[in-house]
């Protein structure tokens, strides 16, 4: 088995981390003992996986002498549980095969969420609001910190677009497949006749950066400031808080008028364009892996419908994986674990065949 070369090495290496954090000089070191002992979590469960395997396939080699025995019972007792510890290798097997995919190093990092009304009008904007405040309660329940940057509300109380900051852990890991558009088949507020209509809003899920993803030199930056605007544009304040900043050499735009002070703007604005920045050097990695990754659990194609909200008969269905789950009033009060999980699932079966392949 290949992946056994692999788990090897890495358990030579988690020998050598363990080894190297007990060095007195290490141990005076707080910032590298920090990085040998975050090094080293990140392996030893994959580690303690293989170790239980081993146990297994030791114990087995231990009992496989006693079906020779001409005790009938003791040598229906070794089978039994020879049986029992091969199930249990296959499954700790599998979950080593997981533990050893490449891992997005994004993952761990936080969220940009940006929601925008598509088609359908006014009907489109609420389906935006309720869309926003469904990641809403999920962050909730996830224990996350979410930030508004910039809010466009339209005169039906929807909202045409919004960006939000989310963190908290393994943010963009639980978030990355929620990109493209979602679609709402529903009787609208502001229909007499009782038919349904079918509406989108796009979402967009951007892994947040660091500087020390992304640098960005003030050179390249034209920063304004403006007073900030609620619904149809109406003045919410006489200073001039807003920030808008240009990205010269991409022509990106941030805005962001979500506080009343212009330095708390411009640092949450700061945040969206790094984010922007590094997706977009992200999406130039994946399309260079583009044939890889061409697989039923994408990246995020914003233009791609990947998600059916059906009211009427309380079903939500997703097209990536032919998902359908009659459990609409669940996901939209926040349980989208229900959507997520089999995503997760999929793609993790997907990259283990190709890794087979």
């Amino acid at each position: 088995m290949e992946w056994i070369l692999r788990i090897e090495e890495v358990e030579a290496r988690f020998e050598d981390l363990s080894a190297n954090m007990a060095d007195p000089e290490v141990l005076a070191d707080p910032r590298t003992y920090q990085r040998l002992a975050r090094q080293h979590g990140e392996i030893s469960e994959v580690v303690e996986k293989y170790r239980s395997w081993k146990e297994a396939k030791r114990q087995i080699e231990a009992t496989l002498p006693m079906l020779d025995e001409d005790d009938a019972d003791l040598v229906e007792m070794a089978r039994e549980e020879i049986e029992t510890l091969r199930d249990e290798q296959g499954r700790l097997a599998e979950r080593i095969r997981l533990l050893l995919l490449p891992v997005d190093p994004a993952d761990e990092k936080g969220a940009v969420l940006e929601i925008r009304a598509g088609t359908g009008g006014a009907e489109a904007t609420l389906f935006a609001l309720d869309v926003y405040r469904m990641y809403c309660k999920y962050a909730e329940l996830q224990s996350w910190r979410i930030e508004v940057t910039d809010r466009s509300d339209s005169e039906m109380g929807g909202i045409k677009e919004i960006i939000a900051l989310v963190t908290g852990q393994r943010v963009y890991s639980k978030l990355k497949y929620e990109s493209g558009v979602h679609r709402v088949q529903r009787v609208p507020k502001t229909e007499s006749q009782g038919r349904v209509h079918t509406s989108a809003v796009t979402v967009a899920v951007l892994p947040q950066a660091d500087e020390v993803d992304v640098r960005i030199a003030e050179s390249d930056l034209r920063i304004d400031t403006y007073c900030s605007s609620g619904p149809g544009g109406q003045s919410v304040n006489t200073t001039y808080s807003a920030v808008r900043i240009t990205h010269l050499p991409t022509g990106l735009v941030v805005t962001c008028q979500d506080e009343k002070s212009q330095i708390k703007n411009r640092k949450k604005a700061l945040r969206v364009l790094r984010s922007r920045l590094y997706e977009i050097e992200r999406e130039k990695q994946h399309s260079r892996q583009a044939e890889q990754r061409r697989a039923m659990v994408r990246s995020g194609d914003r233009s791609e419908k990947i998600r059916t909200y059906n009211f009427p008969e309380m079903r939500i269905t997703d097209h990536r994986i032919g998902l359908k789950v009659h459990r609409l009033t669940d996901v939209m009060n926040g349980g989208l674990d229900i959507m997520i999980e089999p995503l997760t699932a999929a793609q993790q079966a997907e990259a283990l065949a190709a890794q087979a392949a």
